[in-house]
């Protein structure tokens, strides 16, 4: 029953930002030009890029799930991606802000350096080693689209901005979110499972060293916390023992890692892809922390903390969001499972 209720607690906190991910995602695949993506993003196009472009954004680790889809769907190579992936949910200009009110202002600029940096390592390990994009696979993702005439044109159609918004709706909550909600679904179940059987106190008996950074990197990778979320969670850590570097660890990998967003991984990049994934979060995450804690110890930094409160997330607008989220889950596995009901014209 416990399971149950953090099940429902987490889908809750999850469903504004997942929404919002999906109408990011739906606006980006109408209004950005493909052209732009190919060249910003595409096997061409920069790591860098897409790990500048995705650190100030405000998304969280399931928002980011749908506009990394899009912007793949839409041209951007893997090891975009996989950097795009990473740098957004580590950090964003309101995990910033709250890390600086609660950490002071060494943690404020060590978190988007890490994430940016962590971000850089899975961009170029996925473009090194990740299975070599051919003619074969990467027109397959956009030739996904281009079937669908309700959710992506051709180039030559001249659409009104009405059309536009109605295909954008069409894609982020329709098609988009039919190719990945089973594996949000189960992701949020296995966080829930973490989430009641993995005590707090687990995080905090080997506060320091490298031991300490496995432990939060092994018990994270399932969590679901996003970015701003994760902040107060490391300022608990950190009252209770842990060190800097090991704090950064956790809000480093528990945005980057929960099991939704390696569910979505495995399935859109591949499975060479998800341990490359994983490796770089890992061992960036590590590095970075015990950069942290040797620049705390040479230079006697202090940590400025204070005791935030987090919001248990289940006000009206979260309620709500997840009734639609749900609905629009239903109304998408009614129409994958039980085709015949509805008509092949239907356009979300």
């Amino acid at each position: 029953m416990l399971v149950l209720n953090n099940f429902v607690l987490l889908f809750v906190e999850a469903s504004p930002f997942l929404l919002a991910g999906m109408l990011i995602a739906g606006i980006i695949h109408q209004f950005v030009p493909k052209n732009w993506i190919e060249k910003t993003l595409g096997s061409k196009g920069s790591i860098v890029n897409a790990a500048l472009i995705g650190a100030p954004l405000p998304l969280c680790s399931c928002s980011v799930i749908p506009v990394a889809m899009g912007i793949r769907r839409s041209g951007a190579s893997k090891a975009s991606t996989a950097s795009f992936l990473v740098a957004t949910p580590e950090t964003g200009v309101d995990s910033i802000g709250i890390t600086y009110a609660l950490m002071g202002p060494v943690m404020a600029i060590a978190r988007p350096v890490a994430a940016i940096f962590s971000a850089l390592c899975a961009g170029m390990l996925v473009h090194l080693f990740g299975t070599k994009e051919t003619a074969k696979n990467t027109p397959k993702l956009i030739a996904q689209q281009q079937s669908s005439s309700c959710c992506h044109p051709s180039d030559s159609d001249v659409l009104s901005i009405k059309q536009k918004v109605i295909f954008s709706f069409a894609f982020g909550f329709g098609q988009l979110l039919r190719d990945f909600m089973l594996w949000f679904v189960l992701g949020i179940f296995f966080a829930a499972l973490v989430t009641t059987f993995v005590p707090p106190s687990f995080f905090t008996q080997h506060g320091q060293g490298v031991f300490a950074m496995l432990v939060v990197v092994l018990v994270s990778i399932p969590m679901y916390v996003c970015a701003t979320a994760s902040t107060p969670i490391a300022v608990g850590l950190l009252l209770s023992g842990i060190s800097p570097g090991a704090a950064l660890v956790f809000m480093l990998t528990g945005p980057a890692t929960n099991i939704a967003t390696l569910m979505v991984i495995k399935n859109e990049l591949g499975k060479r892809e998800l341990i490359l994934y994983l490796i770089a979060i890992a061992t960036s995450a590590i590095f970075a922390g015990l950069t942290l804690d040797s620049l705390f110890t040479y230079f006697n930094w202090q940590l400025d903390l204070s005791l935030g409160v987090h919001s248990d997330m289940v006000g009206a607008v979260y309620q709500g969001s997840a009734l639609i989220l749900a609905g629009l889950i239903l109304l998408q596995m009614q129409k994958r499972y039980l085709p015949r009901i509805f008509s092949a014209n239907t356009s979300v």
